[in-house]
């Protein structure tokens, strides 16, 4: 069986699956088509990889003819982001009747009112609608996807989770944390609005009060840096709290190796976050934001991390400094989290299960869903109000 993956550029996030498929399926000859060179902003960010030097990636801006052929006859194309001349091919292979997925993240992040538009619905009824009684499947890269293809009522009993499958090599936590342990709390990514960096800040804040022995390191740069800084003197909290700038990958992925606690605190424009894959599987116990994509389906609250609703500071503050006194619930969390990701939310799971899936389709035309975890099918979750987030900047006054 021949299967092709077509997106703009193969990255680190990537990668992981696309080798499972290749260690997975003895059977199956596959592919990755990369559309585009990968933006100079993504390589300064660590994203790249080298593309040159993996046999089964095939430059579409290189090898037009061949790229053009697996897409249109390979016995399962999957589609990420196109656009262009690739997008027409897309078009085409959707129509022929041959099995396809479309990996998707939200169409509607900020906000399911736009779905209104008309010019928008025409849009997706060529993109979406049209391939409702055809063999394509939508992979759902975030729990809201489905919400959003529900209401322009696109791939009807075909919306499966899928998600992104980072790998990092953790070491396993071997020292339980004793009463006197300072317990180390991380935060990544860019210090941006939606990321809400300064949730963590307030946290700091909130655990000094109470006495708690911690550290907290803010790995990442970006335009509120200064603001952060400023906070953290302000509140008088250098003793405790360190921002430690922008980090490769890999030393990324140290930090959360040595740290107990991970905070995720994105609101409902962070389709995904792989940064929540990574921490599970370093064995930190999380506390997230139930509004990001991937949240809903890695997390199960207070069975493998903590989930707070509806970017409620308030709720984020009293799950997390309820955590921080309680290291037994780390431990247990921390180590549940690494088997969710270990057990099922991984690339090598993620690729047994698509090539089962694509199997049986060509065994019998009626496939059957994972019963949980990667191709499993995709609630109809109700997506993060938009209304409401317009008041988030008030939840510090």
């Amino acid at each position: 069986m021949q299967i092709t993956f077509v997106s703009n550029y193969i990255n680190h996030h990537q990668l992981p699956f696309c080798k499972a498929m290749l260690e997975v399926g003895a059977d199956i000859d596959f592919h990755f088509i990369q559309t585009m060179p990968m933006e100079e902003k993504r390589v300064s960010m660590g994203w790249a990889v080298d593309e040159k030097s993996l046999d089964f990636v095939v430059l579409y801006y290189e090898e037009k003819e061949r790229a053009q052929q697996l897409i249109l006859d390979s016995d399962v194309v999957l589609f990420g982001w196109t656009e262009g001349e690739t997008e027409e091919l897309e078009k085409k292979r959707l129509s022929s009747g041959k099995l396809s997925f479309r990996v998707s993240e939200r169409l509607y992040r900020e906000g399911q009112w736009k779905f209104i538009s008309p010019k928008g619905l025409i849009k997706k009824y060529h993109q979406h609608f049209v391939y409702r009684d055809k063999p394509v499947y939508l992979l759902c890269t975030g729990a809201y996807v489905a919400s959003d293809f529900e209401l322009i009522k696109s791939y009807p009993d075909k919306r499966l989770k899928w998600g992104y499958f980072p790998f990092v090599a953790c070491k396993v936590k071997k020292d339980e944390l004793s009463q006197t342990d300072r317990i180390k709390i991380l935060w990544a990514g860019r210090l941006i609005d939606l990321k809400h960096p300064e949730y963590a800040i307030e946290a700091a804040k909130a655990l000094k009060d109470k006495g708690v022995n911690y550290s907290l390191d803010i790995i990442g740069d970006g335009p509120m840096k200064q603001e952060l800084e400023k906070r953290v003197d302000s509140l008088e909290l250098s003793g405790e709290v360190t921002l430690k700038g922008m980090m490769k990958p890999e030393e990324v992925h140290e930090a959360m190796a040595e740290s107990h606690v991970f905070l995720f605190t994105s609101n409902y424009l962070e389709g995904w976050g792989a940064v929540v894959n990574e921490a599970m599987q370093c064995g930190c116990a999380v506390v997230a934001s139930k509004e990001a994509g991937a949240v809903p389906f890695l997390i199960r609250d207070h069975v493998n991390g903590l989930t707070y609703r509806d970017g409620s500071l308030k709720e984020f503050l009293e799950k997390t400094t309820g955590l921080l006194q309680d290291k037994d619930m780390i431990e247990s969390l921390g180590r549940s989290a690494r088997e969710t990701i270990n057990n099922k939310w991984n690339a090598k799971n993620a690729a047994t299960e698509l090539i089962r899936f694509c199997k049986e389709y060509y065994d019998n035309g009626n496939p059957s869903p994972s019963l949980d975890g990667p191709m499993s099918r995709a609630e109809v979750l109700k997506a993060p109000g938009f209304l409401r987030t317009l008041k988030e900047k008030n939840h510090l006054e």
